[in-house]
């Protein structure tokens, strides 16, 4: 066993060293990072450390993709080394591989090494004025405020995301103990927590801002300021895995976790909705079938019924999805069913819209119990036949032609409304005057710099954005021009 310290200089004498220290398995405070990205920083390369104990001593080595570094217990280096076999470690989607060193110090010294130094004494000195602790100096550090429970909003929800993917997805980071998922704001979001805070540091670090999937399901990660979550209940909203023995117990949304943890989401923003409020019902449908025993039954609510029609329902869930059909119930004309392509489309539609207003109403939409959308029968009266429309054949549809940029904007509702196709020959204040005469209240507006045919303009409130996308999706503006109206995530 070599035992020599290791400097820049003796590298390259002994760069033989290299090939069996891949094979190095026995302990040591000194550990190699192999196959780091051409530009990785100093400050990168320590973060990826930081988590397990204190870095004494760093020496990059740019020209071959690697890197020293020297942790201040062995102990520390073992649980680094430990970690990272099971949990591969990430850096601008690189994988980094981790080793023991044949080294048992570093010597840096040399004057190529200052900046590595320089960086190492700028953290140091950064956790200490935050207050970090190590155990007995030498042992795991944390970050005040980074504990084992992460905050998850999944952004540009176009497939559906379970308890049971996230617990798939970040499981690959360490022990999952608990999840609660819930909607607020309408985006999908969770709160998962680790059994150990390390677990969740590198649960961020190595997710945050990734894609579940191709181009969508975008993950936002935070730290929670819950040291633990309590669950009651074993379902598809909230899950304890250390718990099998727990009830599934269907009930209301907060009886799913105690009185304590409660008080902790609302202190972390978890808004529940008030009782007693007026609501539609819209119960979306897809040609893929659901068991009844998996599906809700339709919250009854009231609308003005001349307010909404077929066609306004199909324009507005179209914004998720392709629908194939609608049906205003005949008998119960405050509730709908509204049919799209797939169960995706469904879903996307359901996160996205369920608690939005319209027309001074609370919507609610829930998974239907029917697979499709049933025609009226021919002998149905004139108004029954009216309440039920086939848009199959629409050319509406925003989602029909496979890889459209529409799959890769889609967001939830917004006062931020963005108009596309717009005619070289229509200016600002036409299209002010059109929302205006329309009764709707315009507080900003801008044309895309580089590209006119499009323009944000920014409506009084989220209600009148959706109620004018409805009634101004499609609008004929000139020569067979159609103003294409979706809700944007910028703001003016």
């Amino acid at each position: 066993r070599n035992t020599s310290p290791l400097t820049h200089k003796n590298w390259k004498d002994n760069r033989k060293l290299c090939v069996p220290e891949r094979a190095q398995s026995i302990p040591s405070r000194v550990l190699h990072l192999r196959q780091l990205p051409v530009d990785i920083s100093e400050q990168e390369v320590l973060a990826l450390a930081h988590p397990f104990g204190r870095v004494t001593k760093l020496i990059t080595l740019k020209t071959k993709n690697q890197a020293f570094l020297e942790m201040a217990s062995e102990e520390a280096a073992v649980t680094m080394v430990n970690y990272y076999t099971s949990a591969t470690p990430t850096v601008r989607n690189q994988p980094i591989y981790i080793q023991y060193s044949n080294h048992r110090e570093l010597k840096t010294d040399n004057l190529a090494n200052q900046r590595a130094q320089a960086a190492l004494q700028a953290i140091s000195a950064a956790a200490m004025h935050t207050g970090s602790m190590a155990s007995g100096g030498e042992g795991r550090s944390l970050v005040p405020g980074q504990g084992p429970v992460l905050r998850i909003i999944v952004e540009n929800l176009f497939y559906p995301v379970t308890l049971e993917v996230l617990q798939q997805i970040f499981s690959k980071y360490g022990t999952v103990l608990k999840i609660i998922t819930f909607t607020r704001n309408n985006q999908f979001q969770a709160l998962l927590q680790y059994s150990e805070a390390v677990h969740a540091q590198h649960a961020k670090a190595s997710l945050d801002g990734q894609n579940i999937y191709n181009s969508c399901c975008t993950l936002r990660i935070d730290f929670s300021k819950l040291t633990m979550l309590n669950v009651k209940y074993n379902n598809d909203k909230s899950r304890d895995f250390t718990r099998g023995d727990l009830p599934t117990g269907e009930l209301e949304p907060t009886a799913a976790f105690d009185g304590a943890t409660c008080c902790a989401l609302g202190a972390a923003g978890v808004q529940l909705e008030p009782r007693g409020q007026t609501s539609l019902s819209y119960s979306v449908t897809q040609l893929l079938s659901y068991s009844a025993a998996d599906q809700s039954d339709s919250l009854v609510g009231l609308f003005p019924p001349q307010s909404v029609t077929p066609h306004c329902l199909f324009i507005l869930f179209g914004v998720y999805g392709d629908v194939q059909r609608v049906k205003i119930l005949f008998n119960k004309k405050e509730n709908a069913l509204v049919q799209m392509t797939d169960a995706t489309q469904a879903q996307l539609a359901m996160s996205h819209l369920n608690g939005q207003r319209l027309y001074g109403n609370v919507i609610r939409v829930t998974l239907s119990k029917h697979p499709v959308v049933q025609l009226p029968r021919v002998s149905a009266g004139q108004e029954e036949q009216s309440l039920t429309r086939d848009f199959s054949g629409s050319a509406l549809h925003r989602f029909k032609k496979p890889g459209s940029k529409n799959f890769n904007n889609i967001f939830p509702p917004s006062a931020t409304l963005h108009l596309s196709n717009i005619p070289s020959s229509v200016s600002e204040d036409a299209l002010k005057d059109l929302f205006s005469s329309s009764g709707f209240n315009v507080k900003a507006f801008k044309f895309f710099q580089k590209d006119r045919k499009m323009a944000l303009m920014q409506l009084a409130s989220v209600e009148e954005a959706i109620e004018a996308l409805i009634t101004l999706h499609d609008h004929l503006l000139d020569h067979n021009q159609h103003l294409r109206v979706s809700f944007s995530k910028s703001t003016i």
